[in-house]
């Protein structure tokens, strides 16, 4: 790719999105270089400047590029599952600029080094922009604390044990106390480990029909009651990730109500499928959390629609074949889900669930503000970090097609709606689809 910098570059006739300032219309938008400089329903009426580059939009939908705030990249370690290279790849295909990835690498995130490492890499590679979480405690071990001061001064934009919940109580109190005097944020994968130890699907009437052992809806709710009390001892600001439960959502909507520095996200296998996806030992349907119900899955789209679930993040997991072609209790979970996100968080809005402008929101400007990112805004000296797609274009989603390196989707021969036509990182095109 080349590393000159962009010149002008006009997007006419496009329906503009930015959640930030709440404009949904058509309109215009001009790049210089890496920045928006003009944008909005009447720009560029009175004709484009000199050496401008004019891409026709054709009434395709403009919005700031997506910022997946849960991604497993695989690099360091496992490269052999995704790399920095190919989750960029993905990244740009599926109309994401910016990623956040989990600190379960090999090496861990946990020192400064491999902060930056990650970091480096990234800018190297120039495809979506990559910003690490790191361990909360140090190799993910839940005993002791990592340096949060010194890695979130490295670049550290949230502290989490990824996969792992932080199970010792004392741990989490200090964990949300340390990061409270930095203004950081602790993000929890909320299970309760004892209650999940040994389970491989939701607990209920398909497991026992398939003689799997259950995960109850009941661990996730269990883990976030614990954490409320902890987070009202100490003022720390805490984030669910991948809420999937009815219960869990009630408790999060409870502490919100109570004025606790509580945020959380989900991922669309939660509101677009349930359990019944893993069919017949279906491991593609292995995820962590475990698909729940019918009724948890509608639980979750209406905390979308209340806006107690802030955000909608990937939980990109790739798995390679050996990890996935395995009796269902045995198989690794995940889903890759990066060129998928898009298309499938739409469908809230085919399905009358949430407005377009409203979806975009909680894949944009909500996880930019919740991490602090200067991104998820169409505005004039904002970075250059846009996404242009047909939102009615419909597709099949075919994971051989995929350019991450797992194929490991749980959407496999899914239809869908929402196509994405073109990616732009700092004012430049890192993805231009079929016309």
């Amino acid at each position: 790719m080349s590393a000159r910098p962009p010149g002008r570059v006009a997007y006419v006739n496009a329906r503009l999105l930015d959640p930030a300032s709440g404009l949904d219309a058509r309109g215009a938008l001009l790049t210089e270089g890496e920045t928006i400089v003009e944008v909005g329903p009447g720009q560029l009426a009175g004709g484009l400047p000199a050496d401008v580059e004019i891409i026709d939009c054709r009434g395709a939908c403009l919005a700031p590029g997506l910022v997946d705030m849960r991604v497993q990249l695989r690099e360091p370690g496992e490269e052999h599952k995704e790399s920095l290279q190919s989750a960029g790849e993905a990244a740009v295909a599926g109309g994401v600029t910016s990623m956040v990835c989990l600190p379960n690498t090999h090496p861990v995130i946990d020192d400064v080094a491999t902060v930056e490492f990650v970091a480096r890499r990234a800018r190297k590679i120039g495809l979506a922009k990559v910003y690490p979480y790191a361990a909360a405690t140090k190799g993910l071990a839940g005993q002791e604390l990592a340096e949060i001061g010194l890695l979130a001064e490295a670049g550290a934009l949230a502290f989490t044990d990824g996969l792992k919940a932080i199970k010792n109580a004392q741990v989490m109190r200090r964990a949300l106390s340390y990061a409270a005097t930095f203004g950081l944020m602790i993000v929890q994968h909320p299970e309760e480990p004892s209650l999940a130890d040994g389970g491989a699907m939701n607990e209920g009437e398909m497991a026992s029909r398939l003689g799997l052992p259950g995960i109850p809806p009941a661990a996730e709710a269990i883990m976030l009651e614990r954490d409320m009390r902890l987070v009202e001892i100490t003022g720390g600001r805490y984030h669910a990730a991948h809420l999937s439960t009815a219960e869990g959502i009630d408790v999060v909507r409870r502490a919100r109500e109570r004025g606790l520095p509580v945020t959380a996200d989900t991922a669309p296998p939660y509101f677009a499928l349930n359990e019944f996806a893993v069919g017949d030992y279906r491991t593609f349907a292995k995820l962590s959390p475990p698909l729940r119900s019918e009724e948890d899955r509608q639980a979750v789209v209406a905390a979308l629609k209340e806006g107690v679930i802030d955000a909608i993040a990937s939980d990109h997991a790739p798995q390679d074949q050996d990890s996935k072609r395995l009796p269902f209790a045995l198989a690794e979970c995940g889903g890759v889900g990066l060129e998928s996100l898009l298309a499938v968080t739409l469908e809230l809005a085919h399905n009358g669930h949430l407005s377009l402008l409203q979806a975009i929101e909680r894949l944009t400007w909500a996880p930019a503000r919740l991490l602090g990112l200067p991104a998820g805004q169409l505005k004039a000296g904002a970075a250059a970090d846009l996404v242009l797609f047909d939102p009615d274009r419909p597709w099949i989603i075919d994971p051989e097609n995929f350019r991450s390196k797992s194929k490991n989707s749980p959407f496999d021969g899914r239809p869908v709606q929402g196509r994405v036509l073109r990616t732009v990182v700092d004012g430049r095109a890192v993805f231009v689809g079929d016309a």
